[in-house]
């Protein structure tokens, strides 16, 4: 026999009042939003909150609980809105507040609960604080919010530090004085548009506590942290003592990342959150050199979740799989807290694109590889991840099975990493291209006026509109996966899976009822039929008491 996902199921009354289950958060799929590419309602080629709350409904019948928008403060854009110049004001490209307090109405309406990114490693340069602080010169009590410093060398021509910055080039930028004088340096760990604030200034801590409660009391349900790690640095600001410093980072904990420090902010902060009801939720942006560091940012006084960034990186192989989810479970258990699970986001190429091409090439690649490989894997990846005990997130677009666009001009770019040398390679606009809504028309539904990323040809026939309703497409496996998961009570919620034998190369565990199976050898496997099978990424063949599981492909079961 075969098993193919059926289409989504109508909404059912569990769906509607998600947000009033208790620990919600423990095993809920969060859909991240990066709201410039994924809906436009005015048609200047640029998504927006209005273009989000009319998508609301697709998400809601998706099946997820939360979601997720990435940043949409006034800002100028440098890095696409995580240098933020006001942090109680929606960009004008965005919408307005008035959008913003609507989205987030209308998501509780339909039982969706909203998670805003929050970014306080860093603030735009033009950011009131850091414009006076230019303004008024050295001696400014508004530059010690920030990482003022006299410069090394005879006349202060050289930075404070080797520090490097994360997008190429070193972390400090020197200042013109308002006399036309060169003057201090500040640090920037990203971009020179995006300063590093002084967590040791009291006035810095005041202000986000500030900013907490203004979102708050909007009816967020809870906060994703930029650079959770950063904010906090190591006292003198010591030099690193070494070059190519992006190769150290996640593999041991610098002066400028992941210091304990950090972790008095986030105890201060779950005060504020606790305060509310409804059980809002902080979300850490962490990368640290181990999980069992990250677990540190989620002990029960401090953040909810943290993201499984050694989960994204590793490769599609079932003994790093499983020694990575050994290790994540492992790590959570003794601080209570849910295992998280992701394989894309707005900085990484899609997984559809990863699994494309041989191991080894990282997360950031530009190479489209064997697409209809990558596909197979996404599927059965997807699967086994969402089949794990915890809160699995999903980047909006993937459940398209979209690729990376990896051929992009190199003048339609805007990642400010692509244009600074030695720094990230630069390649994220790939997964940030608009996505498909329709098979047909202007931008293949995002909008009535082009996308701000040009679109490939053949777009459309990924759209949700051409495969709602095919039941071997990508959509309806994700609709009926989480329609299965929110169903199954031994999925979701959990700190451990039972591992069953297995051929090489395959991953199989038990979780009480549910069986789950992912094969990811090229090659057919057989292995024991496991009950009925409740879904499978492929077409898998049953007989005399065995299943015979294709290539790159996982199956659910049930024994009950």
């Amino acid at each position: 026999m075969s098993q193919q996902p059926s289409a989504a199921p109508a909404p059912t009354s569990a769906t509607a009042t998600v947000a009033g289950r208790r620990d919600w958060w423990r095993d809920a799929v969060i859909y991240q939003v990066y709201p410039r590419s994924f809906a436009d309602s005015n048609g200047d080629g640029m998504g927006d909150l209005e273009g989000v709350r009319t998508r609301l409904p697709y998400l809601r019948d998706l099946g997820v609980d939360a979601v997720w928008l990435s940043p949409f403060y006034a800002s100028p854009q440098a890095d696409a809105g995580y240098d933020v110049a006001d942090y109680r004001a929606v960009d004008p490209m965005f919408g307005s507040l008035l959008d913003a307090d609507a989205l987030i109405r209308d998501a509780h309406g339909l039982g969706l609960r909203i998670i805003v990114d929050l970014v306080p490693n860093h603030s735009s340069d033009q950011y009131e604080w850091f414009r006076r602080a230019l303004a008024e010169g050295p001696g400014s009590p508004l530059r010690d919010r920030y990482h003022f410093r006299p410069g090394k060398g005879k006349n202060g021509e050289l930075p404070p530090n080797d520090w490097e910055s994360i997008f190429g080039g070193p972390a400090w930028t020197r200042v013109t004085e308002p006399d036309g004088t060169p003057g201090e340096w500040y640090l920037h760990l990203f971009a020179p548009e995006q300063p590093d604030f002084n967590w040791e200034h009291p006035a810095v801590g005041d202000e986000f506590r500030s900013i907490l409660r203004f979102w708050l009391d909007m009816g967020v349900d809870g906060f994703r942290i930029d650079v959770a790690h950063g904010m906090v640095k190591a006292e003198g600001l010591p030099d690193l003592g070494s070059h190519e410093q992006l190769k150290l980072l996640g593999n041991d904990v610098m002066p400028f990342f992941d210091q304990d420090g950090v972790h008095e902010i986030y105890r201060q902060w779950r005060l504020i959150l606790d305060e509310y009801s409804g059980e809002r939720i902080f979300v850490a942006e962490a990368w640290t050199p181990t999980v069992e560091r990250t677990a540190n940012y989620v002990r029960p006084d401090e953040l909810h979740q943290a993201f499984n960034f050694q989960y994204l990186g590793t490769h599609w192989d079932a003994a790093e799989l499983r020694t990575v989810i050994d290790r994540t479970l492992d790590a959570m258990r003794p601080v209570g807290a849910p295992a998280t699970w992701v394989l894309s986001n707005h900085d990484v190429t899609r997984h559809a694109t990863r699994f494309a091409n041989p191991p080894g090439l990282g997360t950031q690649i530009r190479l489209a590889g064997d697409r209809a490989l990558g596909l197979r894997r996404a599927r059965a990846a997807t699967l086994l991840m969402l089949a794990l005990p915890g809160s699995a997130y999903v980047y909006q677009g993937e459940e398209l099975g979209l690729p990376d666009v990896v051929d992009l001009a190199d003048e339609v770019r805007q990642d400010p990493a692509y244009f600074r040398g030695a720094g990230q390679d630069g390649f994220r606009d790939g997964c940030r291209v608009p996505i498909p809504w329709t098979r047909t028309g202007s931008s293949y539904g995002f909008g009535d006026g082009g996308s701000w990323l040009p679109q490939p040809a053949g777009w459309g026939e990924l759209s949700v509109e051409a495969q709602t309703g095919d039941p071997g497409s990508t959509l309806e496996l994700y609709r009926a996966a989480l329609a299965v998961r929110r169903d199954q009570p031994d999925l979701g919620a959990g700190d451990a899976v039972e591992w069953l034998r297995a051929p090489e190369g395959v991953v199989a565990f038990r979780r009480g009822e549910f069986v789950c199976v992912a094969n990811t050898t090229g090659e057919s496997v057989t292995v024991p039929a496991h009950g009925r099978v409740l879904l499978s990424s492929d077409e898998v063949t049953e007989a005399d008491g065995e299943t015979k599981v294709p290539g790159d492909t996982t199956v659910w079961w049930t024994t009950a």
